[in-house]
């Protein structure tokens, strides 16, 4: 009798063991799609900072000339620099801004396409200038859809 309760208290059932290994599996299933969405959010924010010397640049522009017409790399050579220096980390393929008219001034970042980051996944800054002061809206950047940004 106490071979057998020995012998009982050996290990785990087969079933058991295919129990843990599917608990496993759906587990993975869900962690490793979750994990690579956080891991091209984290990659993105290079596009994102990216802009930031520019909205400052237009920013101070706008409140210097009291409106956006004249805050774009054409017009003010401090938002040139800032476009020029803002593709310079790894991720970016270059930083454009656009004036529309004097109260409505575009900023556009384009990341360059890896690690499952497409170009077309774009950050799109729409900044409107009232009271003296612009309030940047990024709802229309097609990257809002990619659940990137």
């Amino acid at each position: 009798m106490k071979n057998q309760m020995q012998k009982g208290q050996q290990g785990f059932t087969l079933i058991e063991l295919m129990i843990v290994v599917a608990i496993i599996g759906i587990l993975a299933a869900i962690a490793i799609p979750a994990y690579q969405t956080y891991t091209k959010k984290a990659r993105f924010t290079e596009v994102t900072l990216a802009t930031a010397g520019v909205k400052i640049a237009v920013e101070v522009c706008s409140q210097e000339h009291d409106g956006t017409t004249t805050c774009d790399a054409a017009g003010n050579p401090a938002v040139l620099a800032a476009e020029t220096g803002a593709p310079t980390p790894t991720g970016v393929t270059s930083v454009t801004t656009t004036i529309a008219d004097a109260t409505h001034a575009t900023i556009t970042a384009v990341p360059v396409e890896l690690n499952g980051i497409l170009a077309a996944d774009t950050y799109i800054l729409e900044g409107t200038y009232t009271n003296g002061k612009i309030t940047w809206d990024d709802t229309t950047s097609p990257c809002k859809a990619s659940g990137i940004c």
